[in-house]
């Protein structure tokens, strides 16, 4: 099912009601499901390739946490910025703005500026990002949690 973007989002707790809960695409949520995007948000960091380790391993720690409490959706939520660790870094390391698109011209993609340390960060977040999305127990509990609540 699709990200519900039509949600409460200032007066949901998802921790008490996970069921409101939508896994959508990809990032999609990141920074509007609380009280996660709270607890995850400050360790979200990815300048320098150190910044970027630190960060990642802080927030697979968080991931691995919530696991343990057997919380998909905290699981979920750190999955995400972990994702958008290296997706925001990987647009860096293409842009030096952070902008993919010219301004006056939305659909024209601005040239290539790599820099090398920020495609470091990506890849130290793809890392991650990748052992978050196969952990075997984050797959059951995703799995479990689409079966209670995401059915169509």
């Amino acid at each position: 099912m699709p990200f519900d973007y039509s949600l409460d989002f200032q007066n949901i707790d998802f921790r008490q009601h996970p069921e409101l809960y939508r896994v959508g695409k990809g990032e999609q949520g990141v920074l509007l499901v609380e009280p996660y995007k709270s607890e995850i948000l400050p360790y979200w960091r990815f300048k320098t390739p150190e910044i970027a380790r630190q960060s990642s391993e802080k927030i697979y720690e968080i991931f691995l946490d919530y696991l343990e409490q057997d919380d998909f959706v905290g699981a979920d939520m750190a999955r995400k910025f972990i994702q958008m660790g290296y997706t925001r870094s990987r647009r860096y390391a293409n842009h030096k703005s952070g902008r993919k698109y010219k301004k006056d011209s939305p659909k024209e993609i601005l040239p290539y500026e790599v820099d090398p340390i920020k495609a470091e960060s990506a890849a130290i977040f793809k890392t991650k990002w990748i052992e978050a999305k196969t952990n075997e127990k984050y797959l059951q509990l995703m799995a479990r949690h689409k079966q209670r609540y995401e059915v169509d």
